[in-house]
């Protein structure tokens, strides 16, 4: 008894201490799993950032700088989708790795592997189950799903490639914009289509027994969407025909703007307010549509001025064509024009022709010009009327009584000291008139106001700096010159001597032109100079609207023979050859052919 005591003594102590043993052994195992699920996860967690996150995030922001405007919102879908399935792939493999490797949850692990066996059989025998027949092909969710994800795959290709296309193509070829467009548009459409028919052929669907269907959308085509088809017909004739094209300026039912985009449906329009409308594709094929672009972007805007009765038609001319020069946005060829319109009840009714390159600047140019013709009548001090009325009176015997009693009342106030009025402020200094500067010229002295206009309307305005070269000694005599604002130096190199000093009101270079001999002297502007050109076409223009006018130059440049000699445009031998009159009509019939 004694023996079975102490050996029952002896084993306590030892099985205290495996047991004791055992259960550190076992926290020690579960220590270790705790660990290594730690780590599982803190290493998914680092993958989620730097895989999902971080990289994702680069590959989108690449994929954005390369790909068009239109195209960002898909990436940004695609890659939230992407993002989103792989963050389900990565946490399902970690929870089925964290289930294996930890014994203590392998229970857990059954359980789950079993309920999701189970979930899958059923989803599989959800989407595997036919709920419609089309033909000879049983429709199922597996199906349908597969023919969206071709779908989406069948944009996705058409979109890339005709972008690629127009990136990498047509931009090299110098395609311009609306045919790029065009271009990229057609090739995006076609290959939908041809794409969406193989999907369909290749998951089994026989394209003849989508005839019903067919037949019900041509129905409803032809009475509910009417519209939609017509607007679709028209998106395509536009797209083929190019009446319009992407960055056009056109004008539709008063809608003035720049087409942005040409849709199968729609197009859309930036107004120059910056607001983008959206117009059906019917309206540019049924309504007047005009397109300042076509062709070519140069086109002509009216600005109607009126002036009092009594205005100097000539000087308003003058006013009007200097505005026009001063607008660097008008084109100086064609030239701008004056036209008279008529007499309207109070006023001479003129109109202002200028051409512009920039249709879609038209109201801020006419609205500039507007300022510089307000600012050039009133330095010439021509009047601006406005509206007149004539008032009668029926009965002018109480106006008489209230006539007389004014008077009786101003003749009782005693007569003060004369107050003297205050001074009417100096009239700005006017501009000299083109019209009586060029009449200072001898060979266009007889010149009548109509003629005189047509060398206004041709000339331009042309600013010198200080010590700028006008022309110089030798130069074919192109142009002569009227000095605006200014002085020059006429300066011979020949004989290395200043011949004259012209300012305000002089001319210069006119023989040259007419006779057609080099310039015999340099011309320098002495300060900032301004000068009114014209130049041998406008001469030549006027020669040939009014052949009378040859002669009579011809006569006054026959009166000048000492000054051509001095001048060396004639010899001697030419003199004594061909008399002066006859020698410089034939220059002139030459030059001028007239």
């Amino acid at each position: 008894m004694t023996k079975y005591l102490g050996l029952f003594l002896a084993a306590a102590p030892a099985s205290i201490l495996i047991a004791q043993v055992a259960r550190t052994q076992r926290l020690w195992v579960a220590f270790i799993e705790a660990v290594q699920i730690m780590g599982i996860v803190a290493i998914a967690i680092l993958a989620d950032w730097l895989l999902l996150n971080l990289g994702i995030h680069q590959l989108q922001q690449r994929l954005h700088q390369k790909a068009s405007q239109q195209s960002q919102p898909w990436l940004s879908l695609g890659a939230s989708l992407l993002r989103l399935t792989l963050r389900i792939l990565l946490w399902s493999f970690v929870l089925s790795w964290i289930l294996q490797s930890a014994q203590s949850l392998s229970p857990w692990h059954e359980r789950i592997d079993s309920t999701i066996q189970f979930l899958l059989k059923r989803v599989t025998v959800v989407f595997n189950t036919p709920f419609m027949e089309l033909g000879r092909t049983k429709i199922t969710l597996n199906f349908l799903f597969l023919i969206l994800f071709l779908s989406f795959g069948v944009i996705f290709i058409s979109h890339w490639v005709s972008e690629w296309l127009k990136s990498r193509i047509l931009v090299q070829l110098r395609v311009d914009r609306g045919n790029q467009e065009t271009i990229t548009r057609v090739v995006s459409y076609s290959l939908s289509f041809i794409g969406f028919i193989v999907v369909l052929q290749t998951a089994g669907i026989d394209l003849s027994s989508l005839t019903v269907l067919a037949g019900v959308l041509g129905i409803g085509f032809g009475f509910g969407l009417q519209n939609l088809a017509s607007n679709f017909i028209s998106g395509l004739v536009i797209l083929l025909e190019h009446p319009i094209k992407v960055g056009d300026f056109i004008e539709v039912d008063g809608l003035l703007g720049t087409v942005e985009k040409i849709s199968i449906r729609a197009t859309i329009i930036r107004t120059n307010d910056s607001q983008y409308v959206i117009v059906p594709n019917n309206r540019f094929i049924e309504k007047n549509v005009v397109n300042w672009s076509y062709g070519s972007p140069d086109s002509r805007i009216h600005i109607p001025v009126s002036v009092a009765y009594g205005s100097d038609t000539v000087l308003v001319t003058e006013a009007l064509l200097s505005a026009a020069r001063q607008d660097p946005r008008v084109l100086l060829t064609p030239p701008p024009s004056v036209w008279f319109r008529g007499f309207g009840e109070s006023a001479y009714l003129f109109e202002l022709l200028v051409w512009i390159n920039r249709p879609q600047d038209s109201e801020p140019i006419k609205s500039a010009l507007n300022f510089l013709i307000e600012q050039e009548l009133r330095q010439r001090q021509i009047e601006v009327p406005f509206p007149q009325l004539d008032l009668r009176l029926r009965d002018l015997g109480e106006l008489r009584s209230l006539a007389h009693y004014y008077h009786r009342c101003a003749a009782s106030v005693p007569q003060t000291s004369a107050v003297t009025a205050p001074a009417a402020p100096e009239m700005a200094k006017a501009e000299p008139s083109l019209t009586n500067l060029l009449r200072n010229i001898s060979c266009f002295s007889r010149c009548s106001n109509a003629e005189l206009q047509m060398l206004i309307e041709l000339g331009n305005r042309e600013f010198y700096t200080v010590g700028e070269v006008i022309c110089r000694e030798g130069d074919p005599g192109d142009a002569f010159y009227i000095i605006l604002e200014g002085s020059v130096e006429v300066r011979s190199e020949q004989l290395n001597q200043i011949l004259a000093t012209l300012y305000e009101g002089e001319f210069f270079g006119e023989i040259a032109v007419l006779t057609g001999m080099p310039r015999s002297a340099t011309v320098r502007a002495l300060e900032e100079t301004v000068l009114f050109v014209v130049h041998r076409a406008a001469v030549q223009r006027l020669l040939q609207a009014h052949p009378q006018l040859a002669e009579e130059i011809a006569r006054e440049l026959a009166v000048r023979q000492q000054v051509l000699q001095e001048l060396g445009l004639v010899n001697s031998q030419e003199i004594k050859s061909l008399p002066p009159l006859h020698w410089i009509r034939h220059r002139l019939k030459t030059l001028f052919d007239v």
